[in-house]
Order: C-alpha cells, then sequence, then structure tokens
C-alpha cells in the first residue's frame, strides 16, 4: 500500500536537499559573502550583456539552482509534520454528522498509534492503538486511494450486535479470549430530540434517488424532508450525538417487529488486529455494517480537532461563509 502523494513530496524534498546541500558544500570551500556578491554581478552582467544562448541557459540554471537549495527548509519541515505529526483533511460527506460536518477542516494526530512510514505505512514505532470511541481517518479497505473517517466501535476480539429497528448497540468486549464474558458493556441512550438536520431526497436525471442535509432550527418545517433524531450515546465514560431516522429503543417499533427481531440483528466477530467501525449519522453511513473490519495497518491517525468549517451552499458553488463556531476539539 503505497502513499502516492507521501512518496512525490518525499522525492521533491530530497532533490531539494541534494541542491541545498551542493551549495552548503560549495560556500564551505569559498567565503559566503564574496561568493554571494561575485554571483549576483555574474548573473546580472550575463542577463544584461550576453546576446549568447547558453550564457542566458546558464544564468537561469543558477538562479532556479539558489530557489529550489532554498526551499528545502520548508520541504523538509512540511514532509516531517505531515509524515509523522499532524495531517489535514476534508469533511466531504455527512456520514459523521453531527460530530463532524460537511466542510470541516480537521487535523489528524498521526504518531498517536505508531510511527509509520510514510511510503508504505508501515509501523516502524508502535506507541500505542485505538481505543472504543475515537473518531479514525483510515485507508479504505476496498480502495487504499480513498480516506474514510469513523469512530471505533468494536476493538480486536469484541463482538458487536446492532439492532437495525432499535438502532441500539451491544458490545461484549474481548469476547473471543474471555469465554465467561456474560454481561455486555453498558451503554446508555439519553437526550433523544429532534435534530436540527433535516434528510432531503430527490431524483436526478437518471431516476435514481439521491439524498442531501440541510441545517434548519427547531421550530422551522421542511415538507420535503425527515428531520433526523438526535441521542447521547455512552459508553467507556464517552458521550457522544448520533443521528438516527427514528428514536433508538422506540418501544412501538420493536412491538411491530418482534416477530421478525431475528432477521433485523447482526452480529460480529471483531478479529485480531482489525476494528469495527461506523459513522455517527448510524442510517446513512457506509462503514464495516457492510464492507467489514479495517485492518490497523489501514489506521491513518485519530482525528483531534476542526481548524476550520466552509460552508459551502452546493459542491462546485465557492463557498459562503467561513463557520467560525465550527472550530474546537472533537468530541
Amino acid at each position: 500500500m503505497i502513499n502516492a502523494f507521501s512518496l512525490i513530496l518525499a522525492i521533491i524534498t530530497g532533490i531539494s536537499g541534494i541542491f541545498w546541500s551542493i551549495k552548503k558544500l560549495y560556500t564551505l570551500m569559498y567565503d559566503r559573502d564574496q561568493h554571494k556578491k561575485i554571483f549576483l554581478q555574474q548573473s546580472t552582467k550575463t542577463y544584461q550583456q550576453s546576446k549568447n544562448a547558453y550564457s542566458l541557459i546558464i544564468s537561469y540554471c543558477s538562479i532556479i539552482s539558489e530557489f529550489i537549495s532554498s526551499i528545502f527548509p520548508i520541504l523538509l519541515l512540511v514532509f516531517i509534520i505531515r509524515s509523522f505529526v499532524f495531517e489535514p483533511f476534508r469533511i466531504p460527506s455527512g456520514s459523521m454528522m453531527p460530530t463532524l460536518l460537511i466542510g470541516d477542516f480537521i487535523l489528524v494526530k498521526k504518531f498517536i498509534y505508531g510511527i509509520k512510514n510514510p511510503i508504505t505505512q508501515k509501523t516502524l514505532i508502535n506507541t500505542g492503538h485505538p481505543k472504543r470511541g475515537d473518531i479514525i481517518v483510515f485507508k479504505y479497505p476496498k480502495n487504499p486511494e480513498l480516506n474514510y473517517i469513523k469512530r471505533v466501535i468494536g476493538e480486536p476480539g469484541d463482538k458487536v450486535i446492532y439492532n437495525i429497528i432499535t438502532k441500539q448497540l451491544i458490545i461484549y468486549v474481548n469476547h473471543v479470549n474471555n469465554i465467561a464474558c456474560i454481561q455486555p458493556l453498558p451503554i446508555v441512550y439519553s437526550n433523544v430530540v429532534p435534530s436540527n438536520f433535516i434528510q432531503v431526497f430527490d431524483n436526478d436525471v437518471d431516476g435514481r434517488v439521491n439524498s442531501s442535509f440541510i441545517q434548519i432550527g427547531p421550530h422551522q418545517k421542511c415538507p420535503h424532508g425527515i428531520r433526523l433524531i438526535q441521542t447521547t450515546e455512552s459508553f467507556n465514560g464517552i458521550e457522544h450525538n448520533i443521528l438516527t431516522m427514528i428514536p433508538p429503543g422506540d418501544q412501538n417499533l420493536i412491538k411491530m417487529y418482534d416477530q421478525h427481531t431475528k432477521h433485523l440483528i447482526s452480529e460480529w466477530l471483531v478479529p485480531a488486529g482489525e476494528y469495527f467501525v461506523m459513522g455517527d449519522n448510524r442510517d446513512n453511513s457506509a462503514d464495516s455494517r457492510y464492507w467489514g473490519f479495517v485492518p490497523e495497518r489501514n489506521i491513518i491517525g485519530k482525528a483531534i480537532i476542526i481548524w476550520m468549517n466552509i460552508k459551502k451552499q452546493q459542491e462546485g458553488i465557492w463557498p459562503i461563509s467561513i463557520q467560525f463556531h465550527r472550530i474546537g476539539n472533537i468530541q
């Protein structure tokens, strides 16, 4: 699994480093101020007086090499920070609403789960592992060219159960290795309220149904959409909000589907070295429920902060505003 952008950045940084090293070696052999004076005089003289194309090419090459060598420290700093410390990402979809919104720009802490080779993503120094509740950015297992962001629900060895109708999770911690694990992890659903998010459906020119999200006040109405339900989900001392189309644990729906519950409950055993992830927008997220587990080697890092949000009227349109109130830590 090769990281193409990191490879290109490493090559450019390496080339710039070669020019920088040559320049440093040259300045060690000659007086720096004298060299600079002679270089500027020769460049100016060559540029103004020479009618020889070869001399002009030499002059331009000298200027270019001087520029390339001068940007090496900046490129090296960017490469180190982006490869081992922090990396910025933009949220393109609503699968992590209400925690992360479309247009959020986030920073991902990369070294929290290990120091990795920026090209091959192989772990060089292990510094930790993802924990249940962490929001992680990872390479999509089905297509490593794509980056996904989801919340960790199941750790290696866990048994995860999800009820499609009640929207509730049941997690047996370390179920594979702990045969005596009878009691599931306590998960509490509270503060069930109508959210400010409306899901709107429309048909495109090919007849396919598409959906999008709009944000309006609690007392405003949208006749052509569905107002999603916001609920606080708590486990391991971590609280976060989720969105669903119906309230989790709705007793009326439980009674309605009581005869068919076995067809509405899905179970997963999380393999060693892999993780079960879900989006906070539970009914609008393609995650481990559909395409499987995330290998630890695919994980890029943990999302820790929103540093900007650019609100767009629609995709492809110039941003209409910067949402400063979105800036802050990610829960």
